[in-house]
C-alpha cells in the first residue's frame, strides 16, 4: 500500500493432512506468508477444509476451496477490509460450488465442504468460519476454541451439518477479529482430529510449543497429534495446522518518520521552472495545505496537474502520509468520473504526484452560473457523481469530503472527482501505525451530522453530502438556511428547519424534493441505504412523496388545500360538460 505500512510479521508454522483409515483424503490445507507489501496489505492466511463424505464431490470441493481462497483473496483490492475480500471471494466460491452440486440428483451429493480460515493482518486475527473443523487459541495457558460447530444433533449419537459452503445458494459464515499477542499460537483441525482428542490433551500437547524455536518440533507434533487420534480410532481424515505467532509489526515513529521523509518537500514553483523534467506552466490553485500546478512534460508536451504538499507540514507525519496515502488512491480507482493519478516515468526528486489535467469548471462555478437549471440537467450531472462515488465505495473507500468545489465539469460536460485528501480506506484503517491519524477531514458544510458529531462516517454520510449538493444545484441555496456550517451539538440538528426544494425553484417536482429530504435526515438510518438507491429516487417518481406532500399541505393550511382541490374539480366538471 504504502512502503512507509511495511513491517515484520513473523511466525512459526506446520501443517499435515493424511487420509487416515479411508481410501481417499477429502481434506485440504494451506498456508500463505507473502513477503513485504503484500503482507502489509493483505496479511498471511492459514485456511482448513474438509470435504463433506456423503457429498459426491467432497474432495473436489475441499481443494477448490483451498486453492482459489488463497489465491483469489490476494487478487482483491488492497483497500479492501479482510471482512469485505473474504466475503466476496466466499460468496463466490459458494455460488460456484453450489451449481456445480446441481448436476447431482440426490440433493445430499455435491461439492460441499467445510472451510476455517485465519487471516493475520497487521496486529489483528480475522476468523472466517463456516461448518465443523476447528480454530483453536492457546494465549499465555488458556486453550480455547474460537469457533462454533455449525452442526444440529438429531440424537446423542447423530448429527447432521448444518452450514457449510457448497450446501446451499447462500453463505451464512461467521467473523469475528481478535487482537493479536506475541507467542499467541494457533491450531485449526478438522473433525478426524478434534473429535477423537480431547481438549485437555490438545492443549497439554501444544503448550510444550510455546517456546520452541525448533520448526521440526512444530511438525513432529503435528504427526503425533494424528497418530493419537487414530490411536483413539478416529475413521475419518485427519488435518491439522499450528501457527505461532513470533512478532508484530510494532513500528516506531523514528522508523515512520525516515521512510515518509526520504523525499523531501519541493520549493514553490513559478512558471518555466522544471521539476524532474516537468515544466511549470502556472499555478492554478494554493491553500495553506497544498497547492496545484499546471505542467507540462518537456519530452512529451503531455500536460498534468502536479500537486504539491504545503512547506507548513514539512513536520507533520500525519499530514505527509495521508499525501502519500492520497496518489495511492487516485491511481487505484478506475472511473471515468474519478481524476486519475498519473505514475511518472522519471525517479521523483521530492514529494509530488501527478494527475490528468481537466479543462473546464467547478461544480461551485456551475452552480453560480446556472441558479434555477433544468431539472434533466441537475440529473444528469448527478448521475456521473454517484458513478464516481460508488467506483470508489466498490473499493471500502468514502471521499468524505463530497463538495462542489471538489467536482470537475470538463468541456465535455464530464464529471469528474478530485482531491483525496480526505478518503477513509477499509484496508489501510487495519494496518497499525504510531502516527495519530487525524479523524473525518471534511467541510462542515457539507458533511453529515454523524461525521460532525462523532468523527465517523459511512456510506450514508456520502449520501447526505450529495443530497446537500442536489439541494444546492436545483435551488442555488444551501439546505437549512444555510445553518449546516453553525451545528456541532444534537440539538443544534434538531432545531434546523428543511425548507421545500420547490419552494426556491417551483420547477423542482415534489418527487425529488422528497428524495432530496430523505438523503438530509438527522439520523443515518433513516436516509437511503447507498447513493445508488438515491440516485434512482431521484430519477423515478415516488408516489410516497407526493401523499406526504399532500398531507403537509393540508396540516399548514386546509382552506387553501380544499379550496385548490375545489377548484381543480370544478375544472374537471366543466370540461368534461363541454366535451
Amino acid at each position: 500500500m504504502a512502503e512507509h505500512l511495511e513491517t515484520e510479521l513473523t511466525f512459526t508454522v506446520a501443517q499435515r493432512s493424511v487420509a487416515g483409515n479411508k481410501p481417499d483424503n477429502e481434506d485440504a490445507i494451506g498456508i500463505r506468508i507473502p513477503k513485504a507489501s503484500l503482507l502489509s496489505n493483505k496479511g498471511a492466511v492459514a485456511v482448513i477444509a474438509d470435504g463433506v463424505s456423503a457429498a459426491e464431490a467432497g474432495r473436489e470441493a475441499s481443494e477448490t476451496c483451498v486453492n482459489n481462497f488463497l489465491h483469489d483473496y490476494y487478487s482483491t483490492p488492497d483497500s479492501w477490509g479482510v471482512k469485505k475480500s473474504t466475503s466476496q471471494v466466499l460468496t463466490a466460491l459458494n455460488r460456484w460450488l453450489f451449481g456445480q452440486g446441481r448436476q447431482f440428483t440426490d440433493a445430499k451429493k455435491g461439492y460441499v465442504s467445510t472451510f476455517s480460515s485465519i487471516i493475520f493482518k497487521s496486529q489483528t486475527a480475522h476468523i472466517v468460519h463456516v461448518g465443523d473443523s476447528r480454530i483453536y487459541r492457546l494465549r499465555k495457558g488458556d486453550f480455547e476454541q474460537i469457533t462454533r460447530d455449525h452442526t444440529t444433533f438429531i440424537s446423542d449419537k447423530q448429527s447432521y451439518l448444518s452450514r457449510a459452503i457448497g450446501l446451499d445458494v447462500s453463505l451464512d459464515m461467521d467473523y469475528r477479529s481478535l487482537d493479536l499477542e506475541v507467542g499467541d499460537l494457533f491450531f485449526l483441525s478438522t473433525d478426524g482430529i478434534h473429535d477423537f482428542i480431547r481438549d485437555a490433551d490438545l492443549s497439554a500437547d501444544l503448550k510444550l510449543l510455546v517456546d520452541e524455536k525448533s520448526e521440526q518440533k512444530f511438525a513432529d507434533c503435528c504427526a503425533m497429534l494424528i497418530e493419537k487420534a487414530l490411536a483413539n480410532n478416529s475413521g475419518d481424515n485427519l488435518s491439522c495446522q499450528i501457527l505461532r505467532v513470533d512478532s508484530l509489526p510494532e513500528q516506531t515513529i523514528v522508523e515512520v518518520s525516515r521512510k515518509l521523509s526520504e523525499l523531501p518537500f519541493p520549493p514553490h514553483l513559478a512558471p518555466d521552472m522544471i521539476l524532474d523534467g516537468y515544466r511549470v506552466e502556472k499555478e492554478l490553485h494554493a491553500s495553506k495545505r497544498s497547492q496545484l500546478y499546471l505542467v507540462s512534460d518537456v519530452e512529451s508536451g503531455a500536460r498534468y496537474c502536479m500537486k504539491t504538499p504545503s512547506v507548513n507540514f514539512d513536520d507533520d507525519l500525519a499530514y505527509i502520509e495521508r499525501f502519500v496515502v492520497e496518489a495511492w488512491i487516485g491511481s487505484r480507482i478506475n472511473s471515468p468520473h474519478v481524476v486519475k493519478v498519473v505514475e511518472s516515468t522519471r525517479p521523483k526528486s521530492c514529494l509530488y504526484y501527478l494527475t490528468h489535467y481537466i479543462e473546464g469548471i467547478t461544480l461551485e462555478q456551475w452552480i453560480k452560473e446556472n441558479p434555477k437549471p433544468a431539472v434533466q440537467d441537475v440529473l444528469h450531472l448527478v448521475q456521473q457523481i454517484v458513478k464516481g462515488l460508488r467506483a470508489m465505495h466498490r473499493r471500502e473507500t468514502l471521499h468524505q469530503d463530497i463538495k462542489p468545489s471538489n467536482i470537475m465539469i470538463d468541456t465535455n460536460s464530464e464529471v469528474k472527482i478530485i482531491d483525496f485528501g480526505s478518503c477513509y480506506i477499509t484496508g489501510l484503517a487495519e494496518i497499525a501505525t504510531p502516527i495519530e491519524r487525524e479523524g473525518v477531514l471534511g467541510t462542515a458544510c457539507y458533511s453529515a451530522p454523524e461525521t460532525v458529531l462523532t468523527a465517523k462516517s459511512s456510506v450514508q454520510s456520502e449520501v447526505f453530502s450529495l443530497a446537500v449538493i442536489v439541494y444546492e444545484m436545483l435551488t442555488g441555496n444551501p439546505p437549512f438556511g444555510g445553518k449546516l456550517h453553525e451545528c456541532r451539538t444534537v440539538k443544534a440538528y434538531l432545531k434546523t428547519k428543511y425548507i421545500s426544494c420547490f419552494e426556491h425553484n417551483p420547477l423542482v417536482p415534489i418527487w425529488i424534493d422528497g428524495a432530496v429530504k430523505k438523503g438530509l435526515r438527522f439520523e443515518p438510518e433513516r436516509r437511503h441505504k447507498d447513493i445508488s438507491e438515491f440516485l434512482h429516487e431521484l430519477q423515478n417518481p415516488n408516489p410516497k412523496y407526493k401523499k406526504s406532500h399532500r398531507a403537509v399541505l393540508v396540516d399548514k393550511n386546509p382552506v387553501l388545500f380544499w379550496q385548490v382541490t375545489s377548484a381543480i374539480l370544478l375544472v374537471a366538471l366543466c370540461f368534461s360538460l363541454l366535451y
